[in-house]
This record gives structure tokens, C-alpha cells and sequence, in this order.
């Protein structure tokens, strides 16, 4: 059946939580200065949400793996007048029910985590296969960055970026609560040759059951300096490249932008702010003032490389979700792209796909002195 208007809460006109038809969540996020949507009301017939995949152990690895069959069915590429994450306007109803809106933030339709929640079990410690493979419980949300079905990240205005950020660092904050969550990831794919499958500009967030393995090892590394020196990892690292300075693409007050040392792409850019904070819930508004500016400003650095939009990978490094990765680890972005020349992609073969021995054919310096030269 279709929801009526079920706004939960509005929080001082910058948010407002709703359901769609079949009862997933959708949070509005107002512009400074503008109204949230007044009635927000699903119209749409859907069927009820379905069973939660499969989370399966491997155990020759320790990692736990997704199992989401029913994604196969998802939208694939459609054309503007298909989009689901347009407004829905004229009697076409989408993902969003209202003709206009600033952000929105939903729950995936299609999700390979969710909708259910919990715990899961302790992985067993012998060979032996489980009798069943546990449910994939966690929860997959969407970012819709603006109505509009054209441009990207790099082209919103400085409020709308902000407002991006905030609906960022409201959701970390409401999803690290839910039970049996301990990591959240922030990310965007952008390009058809990262494998998008929706054109309009917008992101994810992944609440993750169990620490994924790339968060691992950088809490791993970053927990043994900090018990080693009382200092963090990244704060010392950024420290380093700030007094090398060859790497350096950008400073700000709170922030510095700068392509690591190892750098295992041809693009790619760390975005880090200058006092430890784990998450987006942790910054203060001045930080995410900047914040919403530098990383705007840096996708159109990637952007003015070449003629044609540069495709990526936006991803957001947070903390998991207890005291002493908090401690130790630090929020940061790392943003990379598989484009080595205009018309050549780097595609991930036996060394880095089978063994993660990335080779790099470009050299940091050379890239971030193309980056710094952009004029923006």
C-alpha cells in the first residue's frame, strides 16, 4: 500500500525522516536557508521487502562475504526519463516522492546488506562447512547529491556540497547506534568504467555486521604506533608530508590534500583533516565547512586533468567502531581513479587483483605536481 506522510522527526529544518511504500526509511536533508519538503508521500504499489541475503565465512581467508542474489535485478543504466533517483514529476513516480528536494538519503532498495539487523556469530574455528550461511544483516543506504540527473559532486555549489556533508556525518552518527554495527563506509563510484549502474550523481553508505578487511589492517597499523608512541598514525604521516612537501596538492586550515607516498593508483589523492577526529559525527561545523570545499574542489582538480569526466573512486575511511581503533584511527579520504592517460585505464590483473602487489606506473611526485597545477 501506499505511506502516507510519516515524517518521524524534523530537526531544526535540516532534516526530516520519512518511509517510502514499503517501509524503508528516507532522510531529507534541507540547503542553509531553504524548507524541507513539506508532504512527502509514497504513491507507489510495492511489494514487501524481501529476505536479507547471505553473509558466508571464509575461512581459508578470515573474511566474511556477501551473498546478494537478488541484485541481479536491479536497475541497469536507465534513461533520464527512467531515473530513480530523479524527483518524481508528472505522474512518474521514483525512488524520491516529491518534485524537489535538496538531498535525500535512503535505504537500497536492492541492498547487499539489510534490512535486517544483529549480531553475528563468532566464526567457527575448524574446516568444516556451516549447516546454513547466516543472514546478510547491516544496512545499504543511497545519496542522492541533488535533483538534478546531470553533473557530478564536483560541480554542486558550496551549500549543497555542505549539505552533502552533513547528511554524511548525520547518517555515521544514526547508523553507528543500530545494533550489531561495527564499521560505516562512505563511498561514491562515478563512471561507467567503475561499474555504475545509475548515471545520477550520488553515493552509498555501507553499515557493515563485522570490520571489512581494508579496515583491518589500516586499524591494525594504526593501533600498534599508537600504543608504541602515544601518537596516530596518519596525524605523523601528514606531518612528514607536509615538511616533504612534493606530494602536497592542497592546504587548508583544517585540511591537507596530498597523493601518499605509495601511492597505488595513477590518480589518487588523500584528503586529511589536520586534528584526530574517527569519524564525520566527530568534526565540528568549521571542519566540515572546509571540508565540503577542499573535496569538491579536488574532484574537479581529477576532473580538469582531461576533456572527458575522470572516473573514481571516493572512499571514506572511518573508524570502526570501538574505543581503541577510535582512538587511533583517522577519518580520511582516499580517492583514486584507474585513468593513466586519456584514452588508457589501469585494469587491476594477476599481481593486484590475486595477490594485492599494486605497480604503479606513474610516480606520486608526477602526480601531484599535475594536480597542483590545475586552475580551478
Amino acid at each position: 500500500m501506499a505511506a502516507e506522510n510519516l515524517a518521524s522527526t524534523i530537526h531544526a529544518g535540516q532534516w526530516a525522516s520519512h518511509r517510502l511504500a514499503d517501509g524503508r526509511e528516507a532522510v531529507f536533508f534541507a540547503d542553509a536557508g531553504h524548507a524541507l519538503p513539506k508532504q512527502i508521500t509514497d504513491e507507489r504499489e510495492l511489494d514487501p521487502r524481501g529476505e536479507p541475503g547471505e553473509l558466508r565465512y571464509d575461512r581459508l581467508t578470515g573474511d566474511w562475504v556477501a551473498v546478494a542474489a537478488h541484485r541481479q535485478s536491479r536497475t541497469y543504466l536507465p534513461p533520464k526519463d527512467q531515473c530513480p533517483l530523479c524527483p518524481s514529476v508528472d505522474g512518474r513516480h521514483s525512488e524520491i516522492p516529491t518534485e524537489d528536494f535538496n538531498v535525500v538519503v535512503f535505504e537500497n532498495r536492492f541492498p547487499s546488506l539489510g534490512p535486517a539487523l544483529g549480531q553475528l556469530p563468532m566464526p567457527s574455528t575448524d574446516a568444516q562447512l556451516p549447516d546454513a550461511p547466516h543472514s546478510a544483516v547491516g544496512r545499504c543506504e543511497v545519496v542522492v547529491f541533488t535533483p538534478d540527473h546531470a553533473g557530478s559532486f564536483g560541480s554542486l555549489s558550496d551549500t549543497r556540497a555542505r549539505t552533502v556533508v552533513e547528511a554524511w556525518a548525520q547518517r555515521t552518527r544514526e547508523l553507528s547506534a543500530l545494533d550489531g554495527i561495527e564499521q560505516v563506509f562512505i563511498f561514491e563510484n562515478r563512471g561507467q568504467d567503475i561499474g555504475v549502474t545509475l548515471h545520477h550523481p550520488h553515493g552509498q553508505i555501507y553499515a557493515y555486521p563485522y570490520v571489512t578487511p581494508t579496515a583491518k589492517k589500516i586499524a591494525a597499523q594504526a593501533r600498534e604506533y599508537y600504543e608504541n608512541t602515544h601518537k596516530t598514525l596518519l596525524g605523523q604521516i601528514l606531518e612528514s608530508e607536509i615538511n616533504d612537501a612534493d606530494r602536497i596538492v592542497a592546504r587548508g586550515e583544517h585540511f591537507t590534500v596530498f597523493v601518499p607516498y605509495a601511492a597505488r593508483w595513477p590518480l589518487e589523492a588523500h584528503l586529511v583533516p589536520h586534528r584526530h577526529v574517527p569519524d564525520f559525527a566527530a568534526l565540528t561545523e568549521e571542519e566540515k565547512d572546509e571540508l565540503a570545499i577542499m573535496y569538491r574542489d579536488l574532484l574537479r582538480r581529477f576532473d580538469a586533468l582531461y576533456d572527458t569526466p575522470t572516473p573514481y573512486i571516493a572512499a571514506w575511511h572511518q573508524a570502526p567502531l570501538n574505543e581503541a581503533d577510535r582512538a587511533a584511527t583517522r577519518l580520511h579520504l582516499q580517492l583514486t581513479s584507474p585513468r593513466r592517460a586519456e584514452d588508457k585505464l589501469k585494469f587491476l590483473a594477476g599481481s593486484e587483483a590475486a595477490m594485492g602487489a599494486f605497480i604503479n606506473d606513474i610516480t606520486p611526485e608526477q602526480t601531484a605536481a599535475r594536480l597542483r597545477e590545475v586552475n580551478l
